[in-house]
């Protein structure tokens, strides 16, 4: 592959990843609750990083980076949306509040709610 294509890819690559990133940073500001920042976040900064790791193992352009970097890219797109859901769910259980629009309530029925998250005392926590 000639220099200039490889150059061309990278960066594709390398925008196409910080515009990623740029679109979890603008869905942490503007979307109205914990859980939409958290799955708008999660989901376009797991595609961004990989986009930009992807970018830097065609820079360097060896298979003993390149095989690094699908290694991390593997990883981090399994780990990435596990945390996610992890702390959204602790955050649901805590009583974050949610948008007065988000429907369904899919957790309401199955997943327990702290006494906090109805407006009342919590047992555990003394004044």
């Amino acid at each position: 592959m000639s220099d200039v294509v490889r150059f061309v890819i990278v960066d594709a690559l390398l925008v196409a990843g910080t515009f990623f990133v740029l679109i979890a940073g603008v869905a942490l500001v503007r979307m109205p609750d914990l859980l939409l920042r958290m799955q708008g976040s999660a989901k376009a900064g797991t595609l961004g990083v990989g986009l930009i790791i992807l970018g830097v193992a065609v820079a360097y352009g060896t298979a003993d980076v390149f095989t690094k970097a699908l290694l991390v890219i593997l990883f981090y797109f399994i780990t990435a949306p596990v945390a996610a859901h992890v702390i959204s769910r602790a955050a649901y259980r805590s009583g974050a509040r949610m948008w007065d629009r988000t429907r369904p309530d899919e957790y309401r029925g199955v997943v327990e709610r702290d006494i906090a998250a109805e407006g009342g005392r919590r047992p555990d926590v003394e004044d």
